[in-house]
């Protein structure tokens, strides 16, 4: 059953949004009305997906999306009225996974709910290959500037640098970034 935090951003009922909910099977666990309660009820609920129902996409509301984006990242969809680009992007960019205009269909329900956690799975996946991508480049530029800084202190050819390294970490039983950081934190040090 999918545990589901409704957060209401408008001066109407969700009722009608609720009841399609529990009768699609999921798990309203709360429903909530101010934009600050976000990363709170996320935190303390666990839900699996929150929705947001709102006329338009207020900053506050955009800013705890972000907010529950970066510390506890989850499926959001967002319904609402306004239907114009802009909306539409800046909720994108904050977090939301699916953005629905002028409300949901209770036929469209699941569907919808399963486009939001389908997008969310391949949005974490692509973050978390540009992480790894990210750390590879930076532990890359580390044993480059590790091995300039043995070149420079030792006096040795590249290759002879990177082998001294390699050796190292071999005997250390580490990676080759390991010994790099650690040559340039004492580097660092010493200078």
């Amino acid at each position: 059953m999918l545990k589901v935090l409704l957060v209401n951003d408008t001066r109407k009922q969700v009722g009608k949004l609720r009841e399609s909910l529990i009768q699609a099977g999921c798990d309203v666990v709360e429903e909530v009305s101010q934009a600050l309660q976000i990363p709170r009820k996320v935190d303390a609920l666990q839900p699996d997906v929150v929705i947001i129902d709102t006329e338009s996409p207020s900053r506050d509301v955009l800013e705890q999306i972000c907010v529950v984006s970066q510390d506890a990242p989850r499926p959001i969809v967002m319904v609402s009225d306004d239907g114009q680009a802009s909306a539409i992007k800046a909720a994108l960019s904050a977090g939301v996974s699916t953005y629905v205009v002028e409300g949901i269909d209770e036929g469209r329900l699941a569907a919808v709910l399963t486009v939001a956690q389908a997008r969310f799975e391949a949005d974490q996946s692509l973050k978390k290959q540009v992480k790894v991508a990210v750390n590879k480049l930076n532990e890359r530029k580390d044993i480059e500037r590790a091995k300039g800084v043995l070149m420079q202190l030792r006096g040795l050819s590249e290759d002879d640098a990177y082998h001294a390294m390699r050796k190292m970490a071999m005997d250390q039983n580490v990676r080759i970034a390991d010994v790099a950081a650690k040559l340039l934190s004492v580097n660092k040090l010493l200078s």
